[in-house]
């Protein structure tokens, strides 16, 4: 097994428990921080919450008509599937992409990265340097490879208690600005989403 498949067995339960006494203090601590990180005329990248995930999903009544949640297209594997980002309101009709996650429909178009202002992403663990865990499956990665998306701060959202000094890196890993926890927004070693 490899070292981030130990680590995703240890912190996936681990964010759980936390999360339990946690969440409502992570939600408060968004609700506080992005309005002021968003800059005008762009929209916040948020993601539909999974089992265990901080759902930000109440950022809407601060931000009406300034979300925007991701996508999968293609099946994993494929070398053309990649993630995209797709404008979202509440009510809005929603189809599960290729992993099967809630998305809006394809009709909903798909948004630049110069549309986006600031990326929220659903971590299992995050290191000072802003190294995330995530599942395994790369998406913000590979987005976050190609310039034009690595220009969009990016923030992890997870309990302090998933805050570690360093995770391992693989060549590939594009490291985050910063997190957002209970305590407040911290920023890594590696950028500033100011």
């Amino acid at each position: 097994m490899s070292a981030k498949a130990s680590l995703r067995r240890h912190f996936r339960p681990l964010r759980q428990t936390l999360l339990e006494s946690v969440e409502a203090a992570i939600v408060a601590q968004a609700r506080q921080h992005v309005p002021a990180l968003l800059p005008a005329g762009r929209a916040l990248g948020l993601y539909w919450p999974l089992p265990g995930e901080v759902d930000l999903r109440s950022l809407q009544a601060l931000l009406p008509n300034q979300l925007a949640l991701p996508a999968i297209i293609a099946a994993p594997g494929d070398p053309a599937a990649r993630l995209v980002y797709r404008p979202w309101r509440a009510g809005d009709p929603l189809e599960p992409d290729s992993c099967r996650i809630p998305a809006p429909l394809a009709g909903a178009g798909e948004l630049p990265a110069q549309a986006l202002g600031l990326l929220l992403v659903p971590a299992l663990a995050c290191d000072a340097a802003g190294i995330r865990l995530g599942y395994g499956g790369g998406w913000y990665d590979r987005l976050r490879a190609d310039p034009t998306w690595a220009q969009v701060p990016a923030l992890a959202v997870l309990p302090r208690g998933c805050r570690v000094e360093q995770l391992p890196r693989d060549p590939w890993d594009v490291p985050l600005q910063g997190w957002i926890d209970e305590e407040g927004l911290g920023h890594s070693s590696w950028g500033n989403p100011s």
